[in-house]
């Protein structure tokens, strides 16, 4: 995301003077880049923290007002970005986006256009970060058994189910999932079905082909039948789908609150266990081979975990 797209806003600020409370995050960046500049930062730095404020935007959208960032949403991000999003954050890159935070609300206060300043109580800590949280073979059967029993009006609601088997089987992420089209799906070979996934990254376009199984087919024509879709595969927002997920999570009796992201990790781990080749999970993840260092290894640590809960290592 550049940050031409972000600022691109109605009520774009044309100076630091006029930005409020209800300016939304993405119209500030342009004027946050020649405060940096002013005070004298290098353009590789300014371009490290502009890229880390587009991860914010990310989050929680380039519209989204500066008032709405307490000191917990801050916290909320940090460790959606750190563990959650499924994609390695090292220690050097977790202080350098909290450092971010600290300079961008800083300035914002020093503007007076907050009151406060969320960012001032974000901790800087050292270590690893934490596992994600992953489910067990026999969690995602008791999840998928609750989404089963989910109903819309008299009849089995198969949008549960085909959303919880979708991200266990694909891993695919939030964003990608809201981008899904009818089109994306090539049943041409109905025993390999294949998920096109498209995304756009510094202005060139990428995809990714991720064979599901033909139970997610078959279920997928059940749900089709039954919301019966024009373009994109999900009729809903994905916010919808994130309730879904939790009350899966909640009928199934999960000690954690089900997401994309560790549905994402639950993938990965799912298929290390089936013994599939790490490169292909790799390409699955749609991750470079420098990221895939860290998350292969959290992935082992993960199902080595699983395995001591069950009582096989």
């Amino acid at each position: 995301m550049t940050t031409q797209q972000l600022t691109l806003f109605p009520s774009q600020p044309l100076d630091p003077s006029e930005i409020t409370r209800r300016t939304a995050l993405g119209a500030t960046l342009e004027l946050f880049a020649a405060h940096l500049k002013r005070e004298g930062k290098s353009e590789h730095t300014i371009k490290a923290f502009l890229g880390d404020m587009a991860l914010l935007a990310e989050k929680y959208g380039s519209d989204a007002v500066l008032g709405t960032f307490t000191t917990g949403v801050l916290n909320e991000f940090l460790h959606w970005m750190e563990v959650e999003r499924g994609v390695p954050c090292s220690r050097k890159t977790y202080a350098r986006r909290v450092t971010t935070l600290k300079v961008y609300f800083k300035w914002l206060h020093s503007l007076g256009a907050l009151a406060s300043d969320p960012a001032r109580a974000l901790i800087q800590r050292s270590g690893p970060a934490p596992l994600s949280d992953a489910l067990t073979p026999r969690q995602i059967q008791d999840c998928l058994h609750a989404a089963r029993r989910m109903r819309r009006g008299d009849d089995e609601d198969y949008r549960p189910e085909f959303i919880f088997r979708l991200l266990v089987e694909t891993g695919i992420k939030k964003g990608e999932t809201a981008n899904l089209c009818l089109e994306d799906i090539d049943r041409s070979n109905p025993q390999r079905p294949v998920m096109l996934i498209r995304h756009k990254a510094h202005n060139i376009y990428k995809e990714r082909r991720i064979e599901f199984s033909p139970e997610l087919l078959a279920l997928y024509d059940r749900y089709r039948l039954q919301y019966t879709p024009k373009k994109e595969v999900f009729t809903c927002t994905t916010r919808n789908l994130e309730y879904i997920l939790t009350d899966i999570g909640t009928e199934a009796g999960i000690p954690f609150k089900l997401s994309f992201e560790n549905l994402r990790w639950t993938m990965a781990v799912r298929d290390y266990r089936a013994g599939i080749d790490e490169e292909a999970i790799r390409d699955k993840l749609g991750l470079s081979r420098p990221s895939w260092y860290e998350t292969s290894t959290k992935i082992r640590q993960l199902v080595e975990q699983q395995l001591r809960e069950e009582g096989g290592i």
